[in-house]
């Protein structure tokens, strides 16, 4: 009786379980319009709130090796106005409407939104269709983000302590593919390029074949759907995107280098050629690093900062990227403590991933992080709406914002172990050794 019992309580709370997920499944719509845009509508009305975002399928890997960094110039361009929109009063009209909005650049894509009382979503779409159709790309919109992107590379890379480590990773990993340069990148390659450089690469990759426009939040499907036609059907379609088809080489030895920064402490840097995002492999790989660094009781920060004190700081973290990428794991040595014993620290951690199945008890810890980390991401109209575009534009299937968990969940302590065999090896990393400029 008290099996029966047991069963019939375990079969309620599945269902239960079940139905709760069920309810919390996130629904959406998509189309196409015929000029090639995909639209993507998530509605939801817990807040009078409306995310409006444009996804274009262009980032730094799609320049040309001699003009980089355009795709995040125009990040910043496409703030300047547009045919029918004054310089500076794209800014305006969110904020007096009670907004906000950003844009941000990968590799891969570029991504634009708003986040605004649902009422004036139609006001989001017509800002979003001005920028597809009519954006000011002329001199002297140029010549002001020339100046900002200048900027900002000063106060992010070059005068950053650390702040060119990813840059100096990826030139030496990357010997043919175009990740081998940053998204920001080269500010001579800006300063030497013309108006018609400009114009030339908005008019090849922002086009309506070439994005994903995705609303999330108060909306009504078939209003927004129609405010979607009058806004972005007339749009006319652009050529076919000619996409890298670089695939880099295998690397087969180690690469170790130095490095030399205006720093008070060296740094070691392990980066490993990784599968990308999407494939199995990935999700092992992913699920490693996040093992290896986060938190408090991370493996990373247990040994190297807390046990044997080696370390101010310590971790890793997958490039997540659409074409194979790199796992990052580094350590910023303490006062005195040299970056050779930081890296045999490093390594004999790697080396227990490869020989040792991680306990039960921290393998549930590392699901647990990371079913909240997929919940967290999906937790804003903004974060909806970015997932449901990034999953089509990367993987084809929006709806893997409901369904990519089950492919974390997956993995099992073999897959992780396999994965730290098959891709954390000597031969498939870059090394390198962060030291002090010996000048001061």
């Amino acid at each position: 009786m008290k099996k029966i019992l047991f069963s019939c309580l375990s079969l309620l709370v599945s269902v239960g379980l079940f139905a709760q997920k069920d309810a919390n499944k996130i629904k959406f719509q998509e189309f196409d319009l015929e000029n090639g845009l995909h639209v993507i509508l998530h509605e939801d009305h817990s807040t009078p709130i409306v995310a409006v975002s444009i996804m274009y399928h262009v980032g730094s890997k799609n320049e040309n090796p001699n003009k980089t960094g355009f795709a995040h110039f125009f990040e910043h361009l496409l703030f300047e106005g547009s045919k029918y929109i004054n310089r500076g009063e794209i800014d305006d009209y969110i904020e007096n409407a009670g907004g906000m909005m950003n844009a941000n650049t990968s590799f891969d894509r570029t991504f634009y939104f708003e986040v605004l009382p649902s009422n004036y979503l139609e006001m989001g779409l017509w800002i979003e269709s001005e920028r597809l159709l009519h954006a000011k790309v002329e001199q002297v919109g140029i010549e002001t983000q020339r100046k900002v992107v200048k900027e900002e590379r000063r106060l992010r890379v070059d005068n950053r302590p650390y702040g060119r480590l990813l840059e100096e990773v990826m030139k030496r990993a990357f010997v043919e593919h175009p990740y081998q340069w940053m998204p920001i990148g080269s500010m001579e390659h800006l300063d030497a390029a013309v108006e018609e450089d400009y114009v030339n690469f908005y008019n090849t990759y922002y086009v309506p074949n070439n994005a994903t426009l995705s609303i999330a939040g108060d909306i009504n499907p078939e209003m927004a759907k129609a405010l979607v036609e009058k806004y972005f059907t007339d749009i006319p379609r652009g050529a076919e995107i000619v996409r890298p088809s670089i695939v880099e080489p295998k690397q087969t030895a180690e690469i170790r280098d130095t490095v030399y920064d205006n720093v008070q402490l060296p740094a070691v840097v392990h980066a490993y050629h990784t599968p990308p995002q999407g494939t199995d492999d990935y999700y092992a790989v992913e699920l490693l690093s996040t093992l290896l660094s986060r938190g408090q009781s991370s493996r990373l920060n247990t040994v190297l900062v807390d046990e044997k004190e080696q370390c101010v700081a310590a971790g890793s973290f997958p490039i997540a990227t659409e074409d194979p990428g790199l796992s990052v794991t580094y350590g910023i040595c303490n006062i005195g403590v040299a970056p050779d014993e930081v890296e045999a620290t490093i390594e004999g951690e790697i080396k227990k991933l490869q020989t040792e199945l991680i306990s039960e008890k921290e393998f549930q810890k590392l699901q647990n992080q990371i079913e909240n980390d997929f919940v967290s991401s999906n937790s804003t109209v903004a974060g909806i709406a970015e997932s449901l575009a990034n999953y089509h534009v990367y993987l084809g299937n929006a709806d893997l914002i409901n369904t990519e968990i089950k492919r974390y969940n997956s993995v099992t302590r073999e897959d992780l172990r396999k994965a730290a065999q098959k891709y954390f090896r000597a031969d498939n990393r870059v090394v390198l050794y962060w030291l002090a400029n010996p000048q001061g």
